[in-house]
């Protein structure tokens, strides 16, 4: 019997993929507990649309995501920090969640979370950072550091 897995299970096949298995297997184990469903020829077209339809939507986010990186190769991001008068040091540091509030009021919502920073920026001046888009798209940023 044909059926369409709906979660990995170990020694028949990962999700997503068609398999062939024994009828007893599929009805009293796999479709039952929730893991598979049969492979008509219904689930099995609606299935292919849903690939169809996720690849895309994931082609869809990855456009975007390159958009927004070539756009982000222009730009240069400013942060003020709070330092010591006449040259003096910066009081704390500047955080991927200040870039991203940059970002952000600059029109481009970006989550702290996908800012690669090496360390936090403890220095007036201009840094780079990494800002990680999408899978294998990802975008250097010039950050500005002044003083306020």
């Amino acid at each position: 019997m044909k059926v369409i897995l709906l979660k990995d299970v170990k020694g028949t096949g990962k999700q997503g993929e068609v398999v062939e298995v024994n009828d007893g297997y599929a009805r009293n184990f796999l479709i039952k507990k929730g893991m598979a469903k049969e492979g008509t020829p219904q689930n099995l077209n609606a299935y292919e649309q849903q690939k169809k339809a996720q690849a895309a939507k994931e082609a869809a986010e990855r456009a975007q995501a390159v958009a927004t990186a070539q756009m982000l190769s222009k730009v240069t991001v400013t942060v003020g920090a709070k330092g010591g008068d006449n040259n003096g040091k910066m009081f704390g540091s500047v955080t991927a969640e200040m870039v991203a509030e940059a970002l952000g009021a600059m029109g481009v919502a970006v989550d702290k979370k996908k800012i690669d920073m090496k360390e936090h920026i403890r220095d007036f001046g201009t840094f780079e950072v990494t800002v990680r888009l999408y899978p294998e798209v990802s975008q250097t940023v010039r950050v500005d550091v002044i003083r306020l």
